[in-house]
């Protein structure tokens, strides 16, 4: 009996994040380079399009410009958040029928479209339900490899050393900041409040912290205005892996907004979260969660808790609160991420024509080898190592005390 034709399909999934379209890109340039016979779809809107049998043919004509998409943000074939162990979750969004199970109606649609290699993108929540995913693939028999890439610019899925769009997050964090700082001239003592994206892993806070001081390195200040480096300086960054003495920073910031006339400070989204959570819940608040059961951090609002917890205790006259996430995470991919993604996407392929599932990534538990990570390995909530020199420098240039290193309690860090 003939093996059968092989036929290729690719979804994205999660948040967004600067690596989605070139991602796309890299594995139809790829595919058509090595395999031009075989046929390539794309489920739209992730697991949801799996789910309702949605795709798209990758035709002729976009084999031909699929080059393009190494210039774009946002994804090509569209994202949604969607766990294929939900069941209630996908009945009530319509996705399923009553009676039906997600993980079933998944691999019938894969059956039922001949697809023989599936390529996910997304962060741990979508490799996770992909492991699920081809769990049951193999259990029930079906001949069908999935082979993953690691897509979140928190960089927090275990054990991948870097993920793709984490690069390119923290410079666009940045150029976003050095355009808001002007405002520290637009009134006196006057608190800027950057929240950088990051549940439980404050790795892209701290690299857009230092991002950002980079080009403050660059840059040519007049001595004596209020436009100067010291108005334009990083003065506090604080993340989940670390506690925080309120009332100790606040005296520290203060004494800085007394001597320069502003504070800038850069604020983890899943800083301090757990004592958020508590404060509403014990006011009677609920607390509404996503289908993977995260807290909706835009209900909780970490950055403007942190501006009520300072604004008052520094003498802040006005308060402005600025969040780079959705900047950041729909820009295109930046040269350092190009690469990675290239380097990813090409053994994806390898591994997705020889038959190798799992997800690729560099193993930090494998030497730092790029390799298909075993799906059952991947997991997220992994914390943001503080004990690096390069952490320990920009908490030192910007005078902040090292702090007392915390064990975070990791839920999953999501799809962002």
């Amino acid at each position: 009996m003939p093996a059968p034709a092989t036929k290729i399909a690719m979804l994205t999934a999660g948040g967004l994040a600067p690596c989605l379209s070139s991602a796309v890109g890299g594995l139809i340039e790829r595919y058509t380079d090595l395999a031009p016979q075989h046929e390539v779809i794309g489920y739209l809107c992730g697991y949801k399009g799996l789910l309702m049998g949605e795709h798209v043919k990758v035709t002729a004509e976009v084999r031909a410009q699929a080059g393009i998409l190494h210039r774009h943000g946002g994804s090509p074939i569209g994202n949604s958040r969607v766990k294929l162990t939900n069941v209630a979750d996908c009945v009530k969004r319509g996705l399923i029928k009553e009676g039906d199970a997600p993980l079933a109606v998944a691999a019938k649609r894969l059956a039922d479209d001949g697809v023989t290699i599936l390529h996910t993108i997304g962060g741990d929540d979508t490799n996770t339900t992909a492991a699920e995913l081809a769990s049951y693939l193999k259990s029930n028999g079906y001949n069908l490899t999935v082979v993953g890439l690691p897509k979140t610019i928190d960089n927090d899925v275990y054990p991948i050393r870097q993920s793709l769009g984490a690069w390119t997050a923290a410079d666009q964090g940045a150029a976003f900041f050095q355009n808001v700082v002007n405002e520290q001239s637009a009134n006196p003592r006057m608190l800027i409040v950057h929240e950088v994206m990051g549940r439980s892993c404050g790795w892209l806070t701290a690299a857009t912290a230092r991002s950002y001081r980079e080009r403050l390195r660059h840059m040519d200040f007049v001595p004596g205005f209020n436009l100067d480096r010291s108005h334009m300086e990083v003065d506090g960054v604080y993340i989940p892996e670390i506690a925080i003495d309120i009332e100790a920073e606040a005296r520290r910031l203060k004494q800085k907004m007394d001597r320069k006339d502003c504070i800038n400070i850069f604020v983890s989204e899943g800083a301090c979260v757990g004592q958020i959570v508590k404060e509403l819940e014990s006011r009677g608040e609920s607390i509404e969660r996503d289908a993977f059961g995260h807290v909706k951090l835009d209900k909780v609002n970490v950055g403007s808790w942190f501006s009520k917890q300072f604004a008052k205790l520094i003498g802040a006259e006005k308060v402005l609160v600025q969040k780079s996430g959705y900047f950041a995470r729909a820009a295109a991919a930046n040269g350092e991420d190009l690469r990675l993604i290239k380097s990813m996407v090409d053994l994806a392929v390898d591994c997705g024509l020889r038959g190798i599932g799992g997800v690729i990534g560099h193993d930090e538990e494998r030497g730092g080898v790029l390799r298909a990570i075993e799906f059952e390995r991947i997991k997220g909530g992994k914390p943001f190592d503080t004990a690096q020199a390069w952490f320990d420098e920009l908490l030192k240039g910007i005078g902040q005390p090292l702090g007392t290193r915390v064990q975070v309690a990791h839920g999953g860090g999501g799809d962002s």
